[in-house]
C-alpha cells in the first residue's frame, strides 16, 4: 500500500446524515417536487455539479443558484457546530502518517467547507483534494482520485480509498484504487454490494484492514 485516501463526509466526520436530511426534507421537495428521486443519487456528488446531473433526467423547479443556496446556507452550521469527528479515525490518519504512509483527504466539499473541519478538529493530511479543484467532473468519475494520487506522487493502483457512499466508492474504483467501505451514517448502507472491495464495520476494523497492508 503506497498511500491512503480518506473521504471526509461520512468517514472522517458524521456530516453525511445532516446532508441527507437536508436533501430529503428540502432539496428534493423544493427542487424535484414531481420526481421520484432517491437521495442515494445525490450523496457524495459535488453540489455545484449535481444540478446539471439532475437536469439531464428531471425537470427541476429551481434554478442553479437557488439549488446551490440550499446547500451553502446549511454548510457553516453543519461543519462549524453540528458534526463530530468519527471516534478513532483521526488517530488512524495520524498513525498512518507516523508509519510513513502518505494520506490524502478527497472530498466533494469545497475548500471553504472542509477547512472548517480541518481547523476545528486539528486534522492534517499530506494532500487535500476537493471536487472544486478539478477541471473535470467529480465523483463518481475517477478524476478526483487520480488527482489525489498525483498530488501524493504515487500510482492510483497502489492506493487504498476509504469511502462511505456508492458514488465515492465508484470514483475510487474507477481510478484503480482498492476501496474499503466505511461510514458512520446512512450513506454507508449497501456499500458491500457497490464498488467497495471490502467493508469495515467499525473504526477498529478499519484500522486492522489498513495496517494489514502497511
Amino acid at each position: 500500500m503506497d498511500a491512503v485516501c480518506f473521504d471526509m463526509d461520512g468517514v472522517l466526520v458524521d456530516s453525511e446524515d445532516y446532508w441527507i436530511e437536508l436533501e430529503r426534507e428540502r432539496v428534493v421537495p423544493e427542487a424535484l417536487p414531481d420526481a421520484d428521486v432517491s437521495v442515494d443519487e445525490l450523496t457524495g456528488v459535488y453540489y455545484e455539479e449535481l444540478y446539471g446531473i439532475l437536469e439531464e433526467d428531471y425537470d427541476l423547479a429551481v434554478d442553479h443558484d437557488e439549488f446551490c443556496s440550499l446547500y451553502e446556507g446549511a454548510a457553516e452550521e453543519i461543519y462549524g457546530e453540528k458534526v463530530k469527528l468519527t471516534p478513532g479515525v483521526g488517530d488512524v490518519v495520524a498513525d498512518l502518517r507516523d508509519a510513513g504512509v502518505p494520506v490524502a483527504m478527497v472530498t466533494s466539499s469545497p475548500p471553504e467547507w472542509y477547512k472548517i473541519v480541518l481547523d476545528r478538529f486539528g486534522l492534517a493530511f499530506d494532500a487535500t483534494v476537493s471536487a472544486a479543484d478539478l477541471d473535470g467532473p467529480g465523483k463518481p468519475e475517477p478524476g478526483i482520485y487520480e488527482h489525489a494520487a498525483a498530488e501524493l506522487g504515487v500510482d492510483p493502483g497502489g492506493c487504498v480509498a476509504v469511502e462511505d457512499s456508492a458514488n465515492g466508492a465508484l470514483a475510487a474504483s474507477r481510478a484503480g484504487m482498492t476501496v474499503i467501505g466505511f461510514g458512520v451514517g446512512e450513506a454507508g448502507h449497501g456499500l458491500a454490494e457497490s464498488a467497495a472491495d471490502s467493508v469495515a464495520e467499525t473504526p477498529a476494523a478499519l484500522r486492522d484492514q489498513l495496517f494489514s497492508r502497511v
